[in-house]
């Protein structure tokens, strides 16, 4: 699955020329979702953006998957560990790349099967 072209930096043509962006073997492209700020737990107590919270898992929407990738389709919702992921920036919005073996757990319009929960 192609994302938006990328401009070569090397290139002396004012607009440069743009090559797609083409995910290879297991890997899938997520948007990083924005930064949280201050919010509140279940029992009201105000969290500070500051805090930090260690092994807390993040959702993030798939923009791109690579050929091997069987689960996980362009636009689902993903759950998976910060720290086994890379951070990559195209065309000034940020993304993360990350194996599907990283990901924890999946949220579809799909319907084949499921926990019975829903976000």
């Amino acid at each position: 699955m192609a994302v938006a072209p990328v401009s070569r930096r090397g290139d002396k043509s004012p607009g440069g020329v743009k090559q797609p962006i083409t995910m290879v073997n297991d890997r899938v492209l997520v948007q990083v979702p924005d930064p949280e700020g201050e919010r509140r737990s279940r029992a009201g107590i105000l969290i500070p953006a500051t805090a930090q919270l260690t092994k807390r898992l993040t959702w993030a929407e798939v923009a791109a998957t690579g050929p091997n990738v069987r689960t996980v389709k362009v636009g689902d919702k993903v759950l998976f560990n910060r720290e086994d992921c890379f951070e990559v920036e195209v065309q000034g919005e940020d993304y993360l790349i990350l194996r599907e073996r990283d990901v924890q757990a999946l949220a579809t319009e799909r319907l084949d099967g499921g926990t019975g929960l829903y976000l």
